[in-house]
């Protein structure tokens, strides 16, 4: 028997010897690559802190202790070793387990999270409440480097080290050189400066200097740059952190000697450990990104087994702005952190100075876009729609209250299968057509999303084109598209009694059931402005209005049709689809679209008994 068949929750681990504990880390990473490469997920993120999962539940006492995950890219072997080892492969399947930490699932998921830069603040939050309640557990926060980017990361370091909160942050630092920057030195300096020792020194030193300000001032200041001649920790110290590492994150024993040590120790704490991605997976540690979120593969070489299939429209956006970069020499491209989630590696490659990627700082972003467009140069902002969230009040008051010409891809709009309710565009149509002075569009297949993204760029003010994950209808499935013109749909079939009027993708499963009821199709195009007059055309020569969209139906677009019939004293009969009020679930796509019913058969049902 294998010692991980032994191996159920985190007590099971307390029983383990140090070679044993070495041992479950190995069969960990083989169980992992093996789960999924049959469901899919996370690879290299996940084989990177497999020796840091292991010795956080045998040093600390979940879910006593509160372990909060960064994002959840990394939360594989936790999951594993908290109940959950043979749902692994249901993993990011309808009705199986999450591919993130998620409350519903486990007492041990502290905290849910699918965007980054929340665990701080999370873990400061649940720090705080322990005192309150005297307890001497810790709460302790995993975050990447990554994450580190972003400005939520640095306002909970801000409050965390001004309060005795016994907080614990470790960084996984995953772009450090294990080899060249993290060895026996700074191994030994971490162990050392994390013990009672040093920690007694250091306690009782303060409450002697405390009664001769200057000569702490002095031991303070010396402690300092005697600590930052041999560790990068000045920074997290002036935030008010105990600082210690860096470490080798993939040696247990130094990994568990200096968490024992941390756990006696009380206040602010902070733990940098040094990581590879993909670490023992060879595939996935020479190529990170391309195993950070993979389909299907072969475990033994690490070779992808996705079908060929029609481009995607993340593609389609890749081949446009290649295309329009040669056309337009002021085209720049931004993006937070997700240049090849977004399709910018191409571009970023040929114009390595027209392309900013500014980290995990979406509010960020979208100013640094401002900025750049009122000093001559024409951005494009990359951004899925779920992160365009984060940056709101930049887009209403730095650029919309200002009408500053940006061009806005959104991709992943509407369902996106395995990620879940964190990475659902369920909401951009509803926060995004409120905003005065934005232009909303929504392709419903290639060769207008290409036509779209052009008049975006094109026009003089805000635009946005939002489409979704996945796969188009194939361009030679495309007959001739009439050009874009501002605020005008376009009329696909005529029919009678009922209109189906479609924002987006969804148009390409309409057809046959236009054909079914002899019905009015249109592919409306815009969200904001809305084509009003074709809409008040329809209504007083069709009996039922429906619409259709990938958002949910709360404010979306077929709110704003209902709108345009009020305003207009029509009372026309109307029945609007969308995503209904809940988070959607994880699985296909096709499945959660179904669930939503917005699948061609739940479709035609519910249009023939709002016909009769």
């Amino acid at each position: 028997m294998s010692i991980l068949e032994k191996v159920n929750f985190p007590k099971d681990l307390k029983l383990l010897s140090r070679q044993d504990l070495k041992t479950l880390c190995n069969e960990l990473r083989s169980f992992i690559i093996d789960s999924v490469s049959q469901t899919g997920g996370h690879l290299s993120s996940n084989l990177g802190v497999i020796e840091l999962t292991v010795a956080l539940h045998y040093v600390y006492d979940a879910p006593a202790d509160k372990i909060i995950w960064d994002v959840g890219h990394q939360t594989y072997a936790h999951k594993i070793l908290t109940g959950r080892k043979l749902l692994m492969k249901t993993l990011r399947q309808k009705n199986g387990l999450s591919g993130f930490p998620s409350r519903n699932e486990s007492k041990f998921d502290e905290f849910g999270a699918g965007h980054s830069s929340t665990s701080i603040s999370a873990a400061l939050g649940m720090a705080e409440s322990l005192k309150k309640q005297r307890s001497k557990k810790k709460a302790i926060a995993i975050i990447g480097d990554g994450a580190m980017t972003a400005g939520m990361a640095f306002e909970g370091l801000n409050h965390a080290g001004s309060t005795e909160n016994n907080i614990l942050v470790i960084l996984n630092d995953n772009d450090m050189s294990i080899s060249n920057n993290v060895g026996a030195l700074n191994n030994y300096l971490a162990k050392l400066l994390s013990g009672k020792l040093y920690g007694g020194i250091k306690k009782s030193g303060k409450a002697v200097f405390s009664k001769l300000p200057p000569v702490l001032e002095l031991a303070r200041k010396t402690e300092e740059h005697v600590k930052g001649m041999v560790i990068p920790g000045t920074l997290f110290e002036e935030f008010g952190f105990n600082y210690l590492g860096p470490i080798d994150g993939h040696d247990l024993d130094i990994l568990i000697d200096t968490l024992e040590n941390i756990k006696s120790l009380e206040g602010p704490q902070f733990l940098h450990v040094a990581t590879k991605k993909g670490y023992g997976f060879e595939p996935a540690q020479n190529d990170p990104n391309r195993f950070h979120g993979v389909n299907k593969f072969d475990p033994t070489n690490g070779a992808s087994s996705k079908a060929i299939k029609n481009k995607t429209y993340t593609e389609i956006f890749s081949a446009w702005i290649l295309g329009a970069a040669k056309k337009y020499p002021k085209l720049c491209a931004i993006t937070p952190a997700m240049g090849d989630g977004s399709g910018l590696t191409k571009f970023a490659k040929k114009y390595p100075n027209r392309f900013y990627d500014v980290g995990i700082a979406e509010q960020h972003a979208l100013t640094f876009a401002a900025g750049l467009s009122l000093s001559g140069q024409k951005p494009v902002v990359a951004i899925y729609s779920t992160f365009l969230q984060r940056a709101y009040d930049q887009l209403i008051h730095d650029i919309a209250i200002q009408n500053i010409p940006i061009l806005f891809a959104i991709d992943r709009a509407g369902i996106v299968g395995a990620d879940g309710a964190t990475h659902a565009g369920s909401f951009d149509i509803s926060f995004l057509r409120c905003v005065p002075n934005m232009i909303l569009m929504a392709p419903s297949n290639e060769a207008e999303c290409n036509l779209m993204l052009s008049f975006g760029y094109e026009y003089n003010g805000i635009c946005a084109v939002r489409y979704p994950r996945g796969n188009g209808p194939g361009l030679d499935k495309i007959k001739s598209i009439p050009n874009i013109k501002l605020g005008k749909a376009n009329i696909v079939r005529e029919g009678e009694n009922t209109a189906i009027l479609v924002f987006g993708t969804l148009l390409n499963i309409c057809h046959e059931i236009a054909d079914t009821l002899n019905a009015s199709l249109i592919d409306m195009r815009f969200i904001k402005p809305i084509d009003e007059k074709l809409i008040i055309k329809i209504a007083q020569s069709h009996n039922l209005i429906v619409t259709i969209e990938e958002n949910t139906i709360s404010g979306g677009a077929g709110s704003s049709v209902l709108e345009v019939l009020s305003k207009n004293k029509l009372k026309n009969d109307t029945l609007c689809l969308g995503i209904p009020d809940r988070f959607p679930a994880h699985g296909k796509q096709d499945e959660i679209l179904r669930d939503c019913g917005l699948d061609q058969k739940s479709i035609l049902s519910k249009i023939e008994k709002a016909m009769n």
